[in-house]
């Protein structure tokens, strides 16, 4: 696949210059769960990870008050591009995520604009793959994958490796969010078509069950809230690594 002809400034164009309503409720989410894991620990002691980051910085925020660093993986070279350049200063458009999840006072605390915080702990945008994952020593204590293990296959056997590779990743105990595109069809960005893995809820639960505990799974399906077609909806999973 022309992973490296992926262009982020067409996909943030079409997704993320205004937040989204399923977006806002995805984000909500994530928020408390992190929240409700981490609340009541003392300081930034987590190592997390977004991995298939793509041109989307919400996941990293969402981990930015419970880290001391944030790793970026990602696969193609102009989403790591992107990735680069929003360090130093991120872009106008990802603010209204951020007042999200400043709603909860973990993240108010790190103030209206949590640039100079994010610049300290995500570091250099990680070229590799999902798959890349296996087999690795290196572990994260916290972890996101957005829209990642569906979207790079048509393979049900490599989606299931895929979401493998991820929880294999984290630490027992790791709070986690994966969100999945229910019943993809495949996804085109600018010129270029995209696969996708059709799945659903209760593949979802399926592949995460021998690996997680405490999973929550949201289904969110308003015809009025899809960005694109070819899907019928978003699936969002929360949850630990199993001990």
């Amino acid at each position: 696949m022309p992973w490296d002809a992926f262009d982020p400034d067409e996909y943030i164009k079409r997704n993320y210059i205004e937040i989204q309503p399923v977006d806002r409720e995805i984000l909500s989410r994530v928020r408390d769960h992190f929240r409700d894991h981490f609340q009541g620990r003392a300081g930034r002691v987590a190592a997390g990870i977004d991995v298939g980051a793509g041109p989307n910085l919400y996941p990293a925020l969402a981990m930015l008050p419970w880290c001391d660093r944030i790793t970026l993986l990602e696969r193609s070279a102009r989403n790591l591009d992107y990735l680069d350049g929003q360090l130093a200063g991120y872009d106008a458009n990802w603010d209204q995520f951020w007042d999200v999840l400043r709603e909860q006072p973990e993240y108010a605390d790190l103030g209206m604009d949590p640039r100079p915080r994010f610049k300290e702990a995500v570091g250099k945008p990680v070229a590799g793959s999902l798959f890349d994952l296996c087999g690795k020593d290196e572990r994260w204590d916290l972890g996101t994958m957005f829209f990642v293990a569906e979207s790079i296959t048509t393979s049900l056997d490599e989606f299931r490796r895929g979401v493998g590779c991820f929880m294999s990743a984290l630490n027992p105990g790791s709070p986690f969010a994966a969100a999945f595109m229910e019943h993809s069809e495949g996804y085109r960005v600018g010129s270029h078509e995209f696969p996708a893995r059709d799945i659903d809820a209760d593949e979802v639960r399926s592949v995460l069950k021998d690996y997680t505990e405490g999973v929550t799974i949201h289904r969110m399906a308003n015809p009025k809230q899809l960005v694109r077609t070819g899907y019928t909806g978003m699936i969002l999973a929360c949850g630990r690594r199993k001990v």
